[in-house]
């Protein structure tokens, strides 16, 4: 196992205004970890070097807030944000979520019942190597409204944050109504949900969390793929744009996402050095406003 060959041309820190998240101001552009793996979200990467690597040019080149957690993999991914940062630079945010679990071929399942909720934070935090973390997101699998059992959930968010487990307690794949409960309870950090430009279901709740302060961090700025009705870079609008600007479907869909509202973190995930530097650039990317009529119909 060897590694690769840095680039030539790093990766350049975007110039960009920096957005709250919780108590922290990051960079609009962080970097989603996920795919820090093998397929299907499962295994370690076919080259762990690489990825070390790969995670050091995006600190290196401004990358601030890094989204992650304990069962991608599972434990790979922390694993090599471990190898690749610890000791954490100042300033850098890593996020977290727990909620789920992996089983041993690959298969996904709820893992929240409030002690596995506490459970999770702390393997989290032994893999990572710290003793608290900024933010972590209770990620929902289940369709269910704001209920007790959401009740019993938000209580050991709570909890680990009063004992110093965490800093701040965020959500993942929820309701405007299971945003506006919480709020009743405690505060919130940020909102992990899907959005991009084929997918706007979310605008309610990024609405809410505008009107709230709170960072909305799609969970897949550019879609599940490059192509098909999932995915961000196969709109025709978002290659119309992106041709005659000159610059990426990927960086105009980022783009798009930053101008809708200013509250809005990315994360999008890459393996690869050359796709670091094209999202990283959609900070500083200034959609005219054809472009934006073309990406936010009616």
């Amino acid at each position: 196992m060897t590694a690769s060959t840095p680039d030539p041309e790093p990766a350049t820190a975007p110039k960009a205004v920096k957005r709250s998240l919780g108590t922290h101001r990051v960079n609009p552009v962080g970097y989603g970890a996920m795919r820090l793996t093998g397929p299907r979200v499962f295994g370690p990467p076919s080259d762990p070097d690489d990825a070390v690597l790969l995670l050091r040019a995006a600190v290196d080149a401004g990358v601030d807030h890094i989204d992650t957690a304990e069962y991608y993999g599972p434990h790979v991914v922390n694993e090599l944000i471990r190898k690749a940062l610890h000791p954490y630079p100042p300033g850098l945010v890593i996020v977290s979520k727990v909620g789920a679990r992996r089983d041993g071929v690959g298969g996904i399942f709820a893992d929240d019942e409030p002690a596995q909720l506490r459970r999770a934070i702390e393997e989290n935090l032994l893999t990572l190597g710290v003793d608290s973390l900024p933010v972590v997101n209770l990620r929902r699998l289940r369709n269910a409204g704001p209920d007790a059992f959401f009740d019993d959930q938000l209580a050991a968010m709570m909890a680990a944050r009063d004992d110093g487990l965490i800093e701040a307690i965020g959500l993942s794949n929820i309701t405007v109504l299971h945003l506006l409960h919480a709020l009743e309870l405690t505060d919130i950090a940020c909102v992990q949900n899907a959005f991009h430009p084929a997918d706007r279901r979310s605008l309610p709740v990024l609405e809410e969390c505008t009107r709230s302060g709170i960072a909305f961090v799609p969970f897949s700025p550019l879609g599940s793929g490059a192509r098909g009705a999932g995915s961000a870079l196969d709109s025709a609008a978002v290659q119309h744009v992106g041709a005659r600007l000159g610059c990426s479907p990927a960086q105009v869909a980022l783009a798009w996402a930053l101008k809708v509202a200013p509250n809005v973190l990315l994360i999008p995930g890459t393996t690869s050095r050359a796709h670091l530097r094209d999202n990283l650039g959609a900070s500083t990317l200034k959609l005219d406003a054809d472009a934006i009529r073309e990406l936010s119909p009616p």
